[in-house]
């Protein structure tokens, strides 16, 4: 099975590079499902309902968050029922929402996909990952062909140490957060594809997604400045990740590259 995983969907910019380049990638690799991380689709921060059925539209499955889930407060009521949309795992069990999904892809398939989020340098107060992930793949123990985890963090050690973790526990253990694409992705060596950070959907000529004047403004002058979104060098960073269902692990991972023209 093949299926394409979305970096950090980065406002309308990224949103935009979505709809006009996904169909053309979906026929050219053949591709089954796909996930994108969209905790920055709204303006750089949080997303919507109305975002999640746009990009539904588009032709994406499934969509994990982060640390700016809660951004927009309408996501809350839609979240608490969504069979889609996924937060952290290692949030508070009362928070409204599900760490984890399973979504039947095609003949019979089911996927799981587990969202977490990293506890270095990330000022939230959440649960070990590692900890958490294990009750989650006991629950879903015998009824998923697949498991695919986003770990959103900082850290490329605590990235890096999920890989290891989960190697041949999962199928894939995929990075974001961090808006800049690693050239690390690999199949570790129990069949667990693995990559630190998939990179941003969005706006390049940027720091991070963030105009250049302002985030100059604040490092340069030290000096509170206004949030402005980037415009300009629209790209979309995936990976490929091709997933043999009937051992449950990994045949390839694949960087993939677009820019919108």
């Amino acid at each position: 099975m093949k299926v394409l995983f979305i970096g950090d969907v980065f406002g309308e910019p990224g949103r935009r590079a979505i709809k006009q380049l996904l169909p053309p990638l979906r026929k050219e690799y053949g591709i089954d499902f796909v996930i994108a991380n969209v905790e920055n689709a709204a303006h750089g921060k949080g997303v919507t309902p109305k975002i999640i059925e746009e990009l539904q539209e588009a032709g994406v499955g499934a969509f994990t968050s982060g640390n700016h889930i809660w951004d927009n407060r309408e996501i809350i009521p839609y979240i608490k029922e969504s069979k889609v949309l996924i937060r952290p795992a290692n949030y508070l069990p009362t928070n409204p929402g599900r760490g984890s999904l399973c979504f039947d892809v095609y003949c019979g398939v089911k996927l799981v996909i587990i969202n977490l989020e990293g506890q270095r340098l990330m000022g939230n107060g959440v649960s070990s990952p590692f900890q958490v992930v294990d009750g989650e793949l006991e629950k879903w123990k015998g009824r998923a062909d697949l498991v695919i985890v986003d770990i959103h963090a900082e850290a490329t050690s605590e990235k890096r140490g999920m890989g290891w973790y989960l190697d041949g526990r999962v199928a894939a253990v995929v990075g974001t957060h961090t808006h800049v694409p690693t050239a690390d992705e690999e199949v570790l060596p129990k069949g667990t594809a693995y990559i630190t950070d998939i990179g941003m959907t969005g706006p390049y000529a940027s720091v991070i997604g963030l105009k250049k004047e302002v985030a100059l403004e604040k490092f340069v002058k030290q000096m509170p400045a206004t949030f402005e979104m980037a415009t300009e060098d629209i790209r979309l960073y995936a990976v490929l990740l091709e997933l043999e269902e009937r051992t449950g692990i990994a045949r390839k991972i694949t960087r993939v590259e677009r820019r919108l023209k």
